[in-house]
């Protein structure tokens, strides 16, 4: 099981933060970190539900990572295994988390993919994104897996559309023409987009885009 305690600076101040795996008596919290990113009118059926988490928890328990900060659940981040072709990229959401109930987990599967990552608003600004995403890389090396893989959200291209195709809007914020809060943020993270995919999930500010961005486990000779 994962836990690594460490100090975060709130406003200069040292707050110690513990970066664990979630349990079954998070799954209350984990719910309400749902509520707070994905407020009216995001369906609230399309937060966790209780049959979801269990299934993170009991089939892959090592990708199943909090953030808790005195005392309370502030993030979370799931992953699911599966086995990934770089020759075909194209897939949605849905079919690669199996609409988040990851139930395709592959035990034998080559790619940690990231199925959902959430930060309760209002701690958003103490970096604790790249930390759950340093803490999922090193399930990678632990694990052995090539890659962490994930379908990231293009929330700014709707702005862009009438100027660019997807794949040039994603390849303007790499160059850093455009900022893109998702994307950039992958970016800092250390993850690369390989692919663009239509129709990756119902998301009109994405006009329903996603880009695949990986991150190549630096231990792993890939053929």
């Amino acid at each position: 099981m994962y836990r690594n305690e460490q100090w975060l600076f709130d406003n200069g101040k040292p707050v110690k933060i513990i970066v664990r795996n979630y349990t079954k008596e998070d799954f209350d919290e984990l719910i309400d970190i749902q509520a707070e990113c994905f407020p009216p009118p995001f369906p609230s059926a399309l937060w966790w539900n209780k049959e979801q988490l269990t299934n993170h928890v009991s089939l892959f328990p090592d990708g199943a990572l909090c953030i808790e900060m005195n005392g309370k659940v502030v993030s979370s981040m799931t992953g699911v295994c599966i086995n990934f072709d770089p020759s075909h990229p194209s897939h949605t959401w849905a079919e690669a988390t199996d609409d988040g109930y990851i139930r395709n987990h592959d035990q034998k599967g080559n790619t940690l993919y990231i199925v959902d990552i959430s930060v309760r608003p209002s701690f958003r600004s103490l970096g604790l994104g790249k930390i759950m995403m340093q803490a999922m890389y090193q399930v990678v090396v632990e694990k052995g897996f090539e890659r962490l893989l994930g379908g990231g959200r293009m929330p700014n291209y709707y702005k862009y559309a009438d100027l660019y195709s997807a794949n040039e809007y994603v390849e303007r914020v790499v160059n850093g023409e455009i900022h893109d809060p998702v994307i950039s943020f992958l970016l800092r993270c250390g993850r690369l987009p390989i692919a663009v995919v239509e129709n990756y999930l119902e998301d009109e500010e994405s006009l329903h885009y996603g880009v695949l961005m990986e991150w190549k486990n630096p231990f792993k000779q890939l053929n």
